[in-house]
């Protein structure tokens, strides 16, 4: 089962915000021990909203559940020695510092590696370790627009639009998981580590690998067409009677199912409209007739009908819609962790067999520090050492951090 697939790792977290935590997140969900270091104020993540659950944020929630939390001062020589303890005895470190700082605080690779070979190390950055833009700070949405991505998004003639999902952030994640899983099973043939170089403008052009691929074959710019596939027609949204509803039907048969389903037959015969290619270069009449029949129904009324001709269609839902989706349902996707203080927090769930996963027992996200002391207590610090640090800031521990705060259970929504 995936959930235990990592059993027996450890996994250090020095990252913040999206691409790294959703990492890091994913190892733990698969049964790794991750411990997330932050400063003693937290991690920027905790505030950012609104969406807000007790004093953090929802996305820090999100992004961080299943990890221990340890608060460190890494300014000071005392918290970048506790640091390099963490790290000696674990298998995997994550960091998204931008690229230098690591390395500036003594804990980059290179020095890591000399006493500690077996390590994967990853480094999640916006541009990457090296080139003309490896000093360059950069965040989810300065990605989508240097990419290439954003001019894609949004209707031909208007303002360029960004995802307002963190899609970069969240595949750069994906990514670095990949990446440290193929790391790991080299290091089970070589007995070594290594250093990955993830960053998010590799991970945004990995995302647009079609529209990409037809630019370099072609050099011909794509144009932002709303809802509509570049590459294809039909395939984009319809207005309906009281909302919209996504059709692709541009496979022969089904267009021709769709035409006569529309009472349209005449269409399927338009010399325009006669493949996939001429519709894309006439797609805005093919719209102009389409749109006219299906305005006259509503979407509720439109989805048996298309689904009966066997014409692939969904309603363009809000996420009221899909927190009420059978299928995600059925999937196990919402899920709620149970915290001791905060009561039930809804999530989505861990997208892998996500029926046995999602249905065992997680941790929230931690409070900024909740498990300092009891994790400097394994690495066999004394409690005048633990008192030491904090005493000149080293190491913070919340005040709510309890015995059985750690403990909590994540279980499929109702």
């Amino acid at each position: 089962m995936l959930r235990n697939a990592l059993d027996g790792l450890t996994v250090i977290d020095f990252t913040q915000i999206g691409a790294g935590p959703t990492s890091t997140m994913l190892m733990a969900d698969m049964g790794a021990r991750v411990i997330k270091v932050e400063p003693p104020g937290g991690e920027l993540g905790r505030g950012l909203g609104p969406g807000w659950i007790g004093d953090d944020s929802a996305l820090f929630h999100a992004f961080n559940r299943n990890k221990l939390g340890v608060a460190l001062d890494l300014k000071s020589p005392e918290g970048v020695t506790v640091a390099r303890r963490l790290i000696a005895e674990a298998d995997i470190v994550v960091e998204s510092m931008r690229p230098g700082v690591m390395e500036r605080l003594g804990l980059g690779y290179a020095q890591l590696a000399q006493d500690h070979p077996a390590l994967i190390y990853c480094s999640i950055s916006a541009y990457g370790q090296r080139g003309p833009y490896a000093d360059r700070a950069g965040v989810d949405g300065i990605v989508q627009a240097d990419s290439g991505l954003m001019s894609l998004i949004g209707v031909e003639g208007g303002e360029p639009c960004k995802v307002q999902a963190p899609v970069v952030d969240v595949m750069t994640g994906y990514v670095a998981v990949v990446g440290i899983l193929a790391r790991l099973a080299q290091r089970a043939k070589d007995g070594q580590g290594g250093h990955l170089d993830v960053n998010l403008l590799n991970a945004a052009l990995a995302l647009q690998q079609s529209s990409l691929a037809s630019y370099l074959a072609d050099g011909e710019l794509p144009v932002r067409a709303g809802s509509a596939a570049p590459y294809s027609a039909p395939n984009q949204a319809f207005q309906t009677a009281d909302g919209w509803i996504m059709v692709a039907a541009y496979m022969p048969d089904r267009w021709r199912r769709l035409c006569e389903t529309l009472g349209l037959s005449a269409l399927a015969d338009d010399p325009r409209f006669a493949t996939s290619p001429l519709r894309v270069a006439n797609r805005a009449q093919m719209v102009q007739a389409l749109t006219q029949v299906f305005v006259t129904r509503t979407t509720d009324a439109w989805l048996p009908v298309l689904r009966q001709a066997d014409i692939l269609c969904a309603r363009v839902a809000t996420y009221a819609d899909v927190a009420q989706h059978p299928q995600v349902h059925a999937n196990h996707m919402l899920a709620e962790v149970h915290h001791d203080t905060l009561g039930a927090i809804r999530m989505p769930g861990f997208p892998i067999n996500s029926v046995d996963c999602n249905a065992q027992p997680m941790r929230p996200a931690p409070a900024c520090g909740q498990d300092t002391d009891a994790v400097l207590r394994e690495l066999g610090y004394a409690e005048a050492d633990i008192a030491r640090l904090r005493e000149c800031r080293a190491i913070h521990c919340a005040e709510s951090s309890l015995p059985t705060a750690r403990h909590a259970s994540l279980a499929v929504a109702p």
